[in-house]
């Protein structure tokens, strides 16, 4: 059974006639159910000893006296939650006893100042000493950086090769951060607006046979092994194309336009849940979709407070799909700005060019992840247009086009995606 759960705390300035401090504006709770943190925004007003305001969505209504809160919020009609609590400082910690018809239980609960704007945007150079090959909450984050600011880094191959050609760390989508956005919380959205994803070497790894999967069992047995190929690439940055680095007689003349684009960009997933870097999901992750790339703005649901910000795997080409199991995986110069959108977070990742608003469906199967990439877009299309179904039908029957971006990961990716020239003529709704 799944329960929505309400709590309020307070702490801070001063109430008139006491000279206590008073539990008024903005705050971060979390309550505590056994080992799961559950945290919301708590915005809190004081007039006399009567306290009012918003847990999240739901309203509080109760006093506060000597320092002491006591306070209740009805969710619905079947539910009530009873609040009781100390301030101390600029935290908050107390009990919450929650009751829904018999069910009757109590939780921990603490809260602690949101904290100020953190005033102009500023640039921050990070230069990645260690690696990570998980999407977790759990991890440190590597740097603390404001809505605004701009970081400058860098990334690993796949295989954990660095700029200069120096392994650094194990193989397997090694992953650049996590960066920890001041102000994100659960059920925000977090745009990351990729300013630069550029080449940082001239080399890249890759690999030959398409995967089984990819393919009919009949191809797949008559194929037979792949002797003796090299898959691996040189990168000619100044000329904008890619060759083998030692090609067989009818390759010779191959060449691939050089397209940078990054496979890995993910937050920390929902319900402390550990996934490993080749993973993808709502939390992006290992999405390796050709479009990633340069003047792109990645927009993706944000499950604990911070986000926490991941980005690797950089591609200097892939085609769709990338039915090598391996792009021409590579190094790269990486630079984005983050943005902070209260609330409105999406069921899976959406991304924004000059061209397209795109949408993803991740899945198990091509037809699920095509529906939920539909699903996505047209949720997008509606709220951000103002649109109702049949208007938003007319626009995506007209206009829609897919991508096929990833099959051969633990899940199957498809993007959804709308050219903005049709949009053009439609006002946005906000």
């Amino acid at each position: 059974m799944r329960y929505t759960l309400a709590v309020l705390w307070l702490s801070g300035a001063a109430l008139a006639q006491t000279g206590a401090p008073s539990p008024g504006g903005k705050w971060i709770s979390n309550l505590k159910q056994f080992d799961r943190n559950n945290y919301q925004r708590l915005e809190l007003a004081v007039e006399g000893s009567k306290l009012t305001g918003k847990l999240g969505r739901d309203t509080l209504e109760g006093t506060f006296e000597n320092g002491r809160i006591e306070a209740g919020i009805k969710p619905n009609p079947q539910t009530a939650i009873q609040l009781e609590g100390r301030l101390e400082g600029d935290r908050i910690t107390g009990t919450a006893a929650y009751t829904r018809g018999t069910d009757h239980m109590e939780f921990g609960w603490e809260a602690h100042r949101e904290p100020p704007a953190g005033g102009a945007p500023r640039t921050h150079t990070f230069e990645p000493t260690e690696f990570h090959h998980y999407f977790s909450g759990a991890i440190e984050p590597a740097l603390h950086v404001n809505p605004g600011d701009t970081v400058k880094t860098w990334s690993v191959d796949a295989g954990g090769t660095d700029p200069k050609g120096i392994r650094r760390t194990l193989g397997g989508n090694p992953l650049t951060g996590p960066f920890y956005i001041e102000g994100a919380m659960p059920g925000d959205t977090l745009a990351v607006h990729f300013n630069r994803i550029r080449l940082n070497r001239d080399t890249a790894i890759s690999d030959a046979p398409i995967v089984d999967s990819a393919l009919d069992p009949d191809y797949v047995k008559d194929r037979g092994k792949i002797g003796d190929y090299d898959a691996d690439w040189k990168l000619d940055r100044e000329a904008g194309f890619a060759a083998l680095q030692k090609p067989t007689e009818r390759m010779k003349d191959y060449r691939v336009p050089l397209a940078p684009m990054l496979g890995c960009v993910g937050v920390a997933p929902q319900g402390g849940m550990r996934y490993g870097s080749g993973f993808l999901g709502s939390f992006g992750g290992n999405m390796d979709y050709n479009q990633l790339r340069e003047g792109v703005t990645v927009y993706l649901p944000v499950y604990v407070p911070g986000a926490l910000l991941f980005v690797g795997d950089g591609h200097a080409a892939q085609g769709a799909g990338e039915l090598t199991g391996d792009a021409l995986e590579t190094s790269m110069d990486i630079e984005f700005t983050v943005e902070v959108q209260v609330g409105g977070a999406p069921d899976a990742p959406r991304f924004e060019s000059g061209e397209y608003l795109m949408a993803s469906g991740i899945a198990g199967s091509i037809d699920e992840a095509f529906r939920n990439a539909t699903t996505n877009l047209v949720r997008w299309v509606q709220k951000k247009y103002g649109l109702n179904a049949a208007e938003a039908s007319s626009v995506l029957g007209t206009a829609m086009v897919y991508d096929v971006a990833e099959v051969v990961d633990p899940s199957v990716h498809v993007v959804a995606k709308v050219p903005k020239t049709v949009l053009a003529v439609i006002r946005p709704a906000n």
